[in-house]
């Protein structure tokens, strides 16, 4: 493709989804680092509202402002598979939803704390509003995809101005439209890929995948450095936080391993398929990014600032775990594992989610992980490949 003479700028006609050696820019990788900001404050509020036993709003909170982090991430990354043309004007707008989320994450903490969304709503509505530009601009070349590239337009923008519209109502009805606008969200890709189709490339969008659960997974390891920290100022406990802060990294290699044993790029082979791992990913990165702040309610715990105790409080971080494992085991490995592998994940994420009952319960939930990993070393994927 060549730019136009003009205006520099490049046609933003659908790209072959079989493109060889297709991976990510550097331009989403750039874009993926405002996310560290958000992920890092919505899980440091999650640990807050959880050590001060405010569990229920915590958790509900946490789970609205991550899904307006990662549908925003979502949505961009599959707009880049199908139309990335890289030249001046997308990154522009794509710069511009990069300051969309730097305002939402500072909208976080007034929405855990007073539940005032309005900083996050219109950070959030500034973001969309510049990739519904994105989804006009390829409309112009869109070829095949240009009734689809339309509906997302039409259907992000009308959901927007419903956003918008939201801010005015009162309390308790703001409740029930927060959840009608988030179904109607999720609605708009499955009627604009039922109408009209956007091409993807599985290996760019799960490679995408990928280096976002790195992300939130490196929450976790700021958690065991964390515990590193408190020990050295701890002087009647150290030895407990420092096997937490081993046990954390275990648990977070663990994770790593079991993400990334089965070939992603497999599970999205046809429209049900890509969406189930699409939406299905909501519950494997908030656990990820919930994993975090569990470990650092634990470390709470042991040095007495957590209105939390055991072994309840340990369910902060089982909760997080099992949910990982089991849904990254239900969307990616499961077609591409044998019998024993298939046995073997979801009991060890059952296991991991009744550890807390059980003495010294993150030593055996580390030891369990560490289990499920042996197998997958044992047994590979059924295709034969290594990955």
């Amino acid at each position: 493709m060549t730019p136009d003479s003009r205006f520099r700028l490049v046609p933003m006609r659908p790209r072959d989804p079989n493109e060889a050696g297709r991976a990510a820019s550097t331009l989403e990788l750039f874009f993926d680092l405002v996310f560290v900001v958000a992920v890092s404050i919505a899980a440091a509020q999650l640990h807050h509202a959880l050590g001060e036993g405010h569990v229920l709003d915590g958790i509900g909170n946490y789970c609205v402002v991550f899904f307006g982090i990662w549908w925003a991430w979502m949505n961009f990354t599959w707009f880049a598979t199908s139309f990335d043309t890289d030249d001046w004007l997308y990154r522009v707008f794509t710069i511009v939803q990069m300051g969309g989320v730097l305002v939402l994450a500072s909208g976080i903490g007034p929405a855990f704390e007073h539940g005032d969304y309005s900083v996050l709503i219109l950070a959030y509505v500034v973001m969309r509003f510049a990739l519904v530009a994105q989804w006009l601009r390829a409309s112009r070349s869109g070829g095949p995809a240009r009734r689809a590239t339309l509906i997302y337009a039409a259907g992000i923008t009308l959901v927007q101005l419903l956003w918008l519209a939201s801010l005015l109502l009162p309390a308790g009805m703001f409740t029930v439209a927060l959840i009608v606008l988030v179904v109607a969200e999720i609605a708009v890709p499955i009627v604009a890929e039922r109408t009209g189709s956007t091409p993807w490339h599985p290996h760019h969008i799960t490679e995408r995948y990928g280096l976002f659960t790195l992300i939130l997974l490196g929450e976790s390891l700021l958690a065991s450095a964390n515990a590193i920290i408190e020990a050295l100022r701890d002087t009647e406990s150290p030895g407990e936080l420092i096997g937490i802060a081993v046990l954390t990294l275990v648990a977070t290699a663990a994770l790593w391993w079991i993400y990334f044993w089965p070939p992603h790029h497999r599970a999205i082979k046809g429209f049900a398929s890509s969406l189930a791992y699409g939406y299905g990913h909501f519950f494997i990165f908030a656990a990820a990014g919930a994993f975090s702040a569990g470990i650092e309610v634990e470390i709470d715990v042991l040095t007495g600032h957590s209105a939390l105790h055991q072994p309840g409080a340990s369910f902060a971080y089982t909760v997080p775990l099992a949910v990982f494992v089991l849904g990254i085991w239900a969307l990616a490995i499961r077609p591409h594992a044998d019998r024993v592998v298939n046995a073997v994940l979801p009991l060890a994420g059952l296991l991991v989610l009744v550890d807390p009952f059980i003495p010294v319960p993150f030593a055996l939930t580390a030891a369990i992980l560490a289990g499920a990993v042996v197998v997958l070393v044992w047994r590979r994927p059924l295709d034969g490949q290594e990955v």
